[in-house]
């Protein structure tokens, strides 16, 4: 009784939590390129949801204002800059999810977990040989796995550094990336995706943010905590990536559109 899954079993493979160089990343967005590639003629659409609305940004920021109006744990008063931080943003929240719904972003099959210690990398030359975690495979647009790549990926410090000043957004990270990305699945995905992909960086970093303050807001009910207000420290990573990666959006364009030539 019950479903099961069953995979094809990678010998000699190992998984690391952050790529070893710039190429290192590079390799890696190669392989979750090919990943969307393989499924680009997959119909999206009988895919069903293991989590509803995962990366409706709009709802994100919905139940955000809910938690605050709230304030069920008397929390608000401590994290007010935070709260002004995401308002301030407002804008952003519709902008990918209002064009997946239009059908000017088509609507793929996604990973939605593309941090890079969901690969398999061989044992002695650590080349992505495999994407693992098929746990979030839902439908969306491959904006998403872009984003949420390069929220992982480019980030200098560890997701809860409480020293912000550690915390950077790693350009040439992100360039090694597209570049990777790009030069696999360029040709094969819409002007529309290609000009939205910077964006999804922001707007995905932002997401994340949100959900951590949220659920800080909230109790700390979803997310695992170690300690006292370890999701605060998670929230204020984000938004200094966010605030870095607005500063250099222009570049960050500017590099999709070499790498797409």
């Amino acid at each position: 009784e019950g479903c099961f899954r069953m995979y094809t079993y990678a010998d000699h493979t190992r998984s690391v939590n952050i790529p070893l160089s710039n190429s290192h990343f590079k390799k890696g967005a190669v392989c979750f390129a090919t990943f969307v590639k393989y499924l680009l003629d997959y119909p999206a659409d009988t895919i069903v949801d293991v989590i509803p609305d995962f990366h409706n940004t709009r709802s994100r920021y919905k139940a955000f204002l809910s938690a605050v109006k709230d304030d069920e744990y008397g929390r608000l008063s401590g994290v007010k800059d935070l709260v002004e931080f995401v308002k301030q943003r407002e804008k952003y929240v519709g902008l990918l999810v209002d064009k997946l719904d239009s059908g000017l972003l088509p609507c793929r099959v996604t990973h939605n977990d593309t941090k890079f210690n969901n690969l398999l990398l061989d044992d002695e030359t650590y080349n992505p040989v495999a994407v693992i975690d098929f746990d979030t495979i839902m439908k969306g647009t491959i904006c998403y796995d872009f984003g949420d790549a390069i929220r992982a990926g480019c980030n200098s410090a560890e997701e809860d550094e409480a020293d912000l000043n550690k915390v950077y957004f790693d350009f040439d990270k992100y360039e090694a990336f597209a570049q990777g990305y790009l030069s696999t699945l360029g040709q094969f995905i819409t002007e529309e995706e290609k000009d939205n992909l910077a964006f999804s960086c922001i707007l995905i970093t932002l997401e994340c943010g949100i959900r951590f303050l949220t659920d800080y807001l909230r109790g700390d009910c979803y997310f695992k905590t170690h300690y006292p207000k370890q999701n605060v420290f998670r929230a204020k990573t984000q938004f200094k990536l966010v605030a870095d990666m607005e500063q250099r959006f222009e570049e960050m364009k500017s590099v999709i559109a070499n790498s797409a030539c």
